[in-house]
């Protein structure tokens, strides 16, 4: 297994992923793929030449087998301490093939080590009802939740 960030050249195989990711949870979803594909190749370019978004992949002999998107989350500075940024952790997602063999717990577990690296105060994620699990196994601990306005 090799763990690497994303380059231009995954990102088809990324969109892909994207689609079945979401379609695995919704089955009903009918969207447009190429409609979702444009937007999600906009993204993903941007993504990937950027600075803030930082999207790791699980390879095995040629194929992303996992993915994970982190995005930097810069913190107001406060007197009496140095401030670093957080990371908000999102689309975590392994293929079903390659589900229950450690893959994805390889790639928490690079993720970890470079945000330890760079100073990065926490990682946050919100983890759907079957993933908990998965998280608490890799350190992860509930905290209170947030509140949200929908608009």
């Amino acid at each position: 297994m090799r763990i690497r960030r994303a380059y231009i050249e995954d990102i088809e195989a990324l969109i892909l992923m994207r689609w079945e990711f979401t379609l695995e949870h919704q089955p009903e979803m009918s969207d447009d793929l190429e409609l979702f594909a444009a937007e999600c190749r906009a993204f993903l370019e941007e993504a990937i030449r950027g600075e803030r978004w930082h999207i790791w992949l699980a390879e095995v002999e040629g194929v992303i087998a996992s993915h994970i998107y982190i995005q930097l989350i810069d913190k107001v500075p406060r007197p009496g301490r140095i401030t670093y940024p957080f990371a908000y952790m999102t689309n975590v997602y392994t293929d079903p093939a390659y589900r229950s063999q450690g893959t994805g717990s390889e790639l928490l577990k690079a993720v970890r080590t470079w945000a330890t690296e760079n100073k990065l105060e926490f990682i946050i994620v919100w983890p759907s009802d079957e993933s908990r699990e998965f998280y608490r196994r890799n350190g992860y601990t509930l905290c209170n939740d947030p509140m949200e306005l929908h608009l």
